[in-house]
Parts: structure tokens; C-alpha cells; sequence
């Protein structure tokens, strides 16, 4: 169970970070080609969840292989940790998303 603790807050970093680090790198991006920053943070930051999460899990098919596979048998403990992993992931991205809308609704 440990192990699955630390696999699924990986995921949630991983995904959480990608978010994060792109959405500030495009806002930095903008200020050196004199756009507006906050509006092109916020539309990277959600561009880039779904991706996030893809990445998290491993940016495979695998982790729909691992549920189909086991679910078909019956064998329901390998897909539940799987669907964690991804429900972890996408925490982990909302979490990035709903930073950076902070971040522009607070930021003045």
C-alpha cells in the first residue's frame, strides 16, 4: 500500500508541475514578446491539463491496458490502483490550473 502512495503522489506533482512550470515559462515568454502575461498563463495552464495528466501516468496506453486486462478477468486490485494513479494525476493538474486562475485573479 506504501508503494501506491508514492506512485499516485508522484503522479499528482508530475502533473501539478508540468502545469505549473509551462503556464509560468509561457507568461514568461509573453512579457519578452510584449503580450499580456496573465491572459496567455491562464490559457496555457488549461491547455496544458490534459497533457499533464498524460504525462503522469506514464504518457502510454498502458495504464487502459493494465484496467481492461485485469477488469475482464475479474481481477479488479490492478485496475483500481491504475484509475488512483490517474485520479491523483488529474488532481494534481486542476490543482495547477486552479494556481495560476488564482494567480491572475489576485495578482493585481
Amino acid at each position: 500500500m506504501d508503494e501506491f502512495f508514492t506512485k499516485a503522489a508522484f503522479s499528482f506533482f508530475i502533473a501539478f508541475g508540468v502545469v505549473l512550470g509551462g503556464a509560468l515559462l509561457a507568461g514568461m515568454g509573453s512579457v519578452f514578446l510584449f503580450t499580456p502575461p496573465k491572459e496567455k498563463m491562464l490559457q496555457v495552464a488549461s491547455n496544458l491539463k490534459i497533457w499533464a495528466l498524460v504525462a503522469a501516468v506514464g504518457g502510454t496506453i498502458d495504464p487502459i491496458r493494465v484496467i481492461e486486462s485485469h477488469v475482464l478477468v475479474g481481477y479488479l486490485s490492478p485496475a483500481m490502483q491504475q484509475i488512483g494513479y490517474i485520479l491523483f494525476a488529474f488532481l494534481g493538474a486542476h490543482m495547477g490550473v486552479e494556481l495560476i486562475q488564482w494567480l491572475h485573479n489576485n495578482g493585481g
